[in-house]
């Protein structure tokens, strides 16, 4: 029998392995996880989410709504667990993360053809192999990994945000709506007047962060930066980013407030409520002392507080394909965000594609080649090559997909035209070989 190698079970890992898996590969899926643990990881689970709980949009006018839709039709394990674990989020998807995360580790630990290693993977095996070991691979294999790149390696710094318990928040300070009423009311709105707000950042800005090595703030992707490097960029940043009041009303006065932190479910039973956009490095005596600032949150119980932790990432576009594989060395691919792709869901497409191509090279069939009109391809192929300038991380998003070639009046149903296309490709695609081979183990 075929045997491929997947080293690391977070989103990447764990979505390559099974798309191998089901189509009659042998998988030795190796992970570090519960022998050794990262400051990010507090589960033993795979494809913990150690960041948001949400994996953003659901609609196809959102391009990560398109990638979402086509992982669906092609049998995506991450979107069957996220789709399994939903909690309400108004039009975003979120999941509960525990449960989302024991899912797959369910399914993965049952299949016959997935043999799970417990240990840390410290060098590359013989034969085909996948790198999936994420933004917080070990310092032995990261080093491993920059002498095969010849020293391409690159890093940013990632935080997290966050978690309270719902019963501790002030609802006399707060209310539940979605912006602009759109879906049901999902969200916890904790306002803020003018003057608490600018005291907030006032203090916010002053707060003592927790040592990280290495960090100063241009080192932070723009997706997931802290809290307080935001407010340091000018007193209304926040007015316009995570706190932005517009499009929601406070049901007690009728208008919008100067301010408003917004708190998402962040389990299935509602009792754990993460802050949104509130990732932080701040010290965790400061992050109470702070963020206990905001009204609602004046006796907030903080089961979790932010961390920030390095991301490490190829250039991948020196040093990968299409595929995700190494063009020194293509018995080695890479998936996740160490390839560059930023965020869940862009993570697990990487490791879907990379699992999808490699059981073709390996089967000798024809590999599927995702074109530029697919979201999936469209990321795969700014990856090893469309970015220009120095490369960064990137998300999905409609400007990287093929245009249409010709006008549609509105954005949305431009976008909805993308999206119509992209899916109708996604089902000739799955007419080759390689789709049929599916033996759903």
């Amino acid at each position: 029998m075929k045997e491929v190698t997947v080293l690391g079970a977070g989103l990447a890992g764990s979505e390559c392995a099974w798309q191998l898996a089901r189509r009659g590969i042998k998988v030795r899926l190796v992970e570090m996880k519960p022998k050794k643990m990262t400051p990010a990881h507090t589960s033993e689970y795979f494809a913990e989410l150690v960041c948001s709980n949400s994996l953003r949009s659901d609609e196809l006018s959102n391009a990560v709504g398109l990638l979402k839709a086509e992982m669906r039709k092609m049998g995506s394990l991450i979107m069957e667990s996220a789709d399994h674990n939903r909690v309400a989020a108004g039009g975003a998807l979120a999941v509960d993360r525990e449960g989302f995360a024991r899912y797959i580790t369910q399914k993965l630990s049952s299949c016959e053809n997935v043999e799970i290693k417990a240990a840390e993977a410290t060098d590359f095996p013989e034969g085909e192999c996948v790198v999936a070991t994420g933004p917080l691979t070990s310092d032995t294999l990261a080093d491993k990994i920059s002498a095969l790149c010849g020293g391409e390696g690159l890093h940013f710094y990632d935080a997290v945000a966050p978690i309270v318990t719902i019963e501790s928040v002030d609802m006399d300070s707060a209310f539940f709506a979605s912006r602009y009423d759109k879906g049901t009311a999902d969200y916890v709105n904790c306002p803020m007047d003018e003057d608490e707000y600018k005291t907030f950042v006032r203090e916010l800005c002053n707060a003592k962060e927790a040592a990280v090595h290495g960090f100063d703030d241009s080192g932070v992707f723009e997706g997931c930066m802290p809290v307080e490097v935001m407010a340091r960029r000018g007193e209304d940043t926040l007015r316009y980013g995570p706190m932005k009041p517009v499009g929601l009303r406070d049901p007690r006065t009728g208008r919008e407030s100067y301010a408003v932190v917004q708190l998402r479910r962040d389990n299935a039973d509602g009792t754990l409520y993460n802050i949104v956009g509130f990732q932080t490095h701040l010290a965790w005596g400061e992050q109470k002392r702070v963020f206990s600032m905001i009204p609602a949150l004046k006796n907030a119980e903080f089961v979790r507080y932010g961390v920030m932790h390095r991301n490490t990432y190829l250039n991948s576009p020196k040093l990968l394909d299409r595929y995700y594989r190494l063009k020194s060395e293509p018995r080695l691919s890479f998936a996740g965000q160490m390839t560059g792709v930023e965020g869940y869901v862009e993570s697990a497409a990487s490791g879907m594609l990379a699992g999808i191509e490699t059981a073709a090279r390996i089967l000798d069939l024809e590999p599927v080649d995702f074109p530029q009109e697919t979201a999936i391809g469209a990321l795969s192929l700014y990856i090893s090559g469309g970015s220009v300038g120095d490369f960064q991380p990137m998300n999905v998003n409609f400007g990287i997909i093929s245009p249409l070639g010709y006008r549609v009046k509105g954005k949305r149903n431009k976008n909805a035209e993308i999206s119509a296309r992209s899916l109708a490709i996604i089902e000739e695609l799955m007419k080759k070989e390689v789709f049929g081979l599916e033996n759903n183990s």
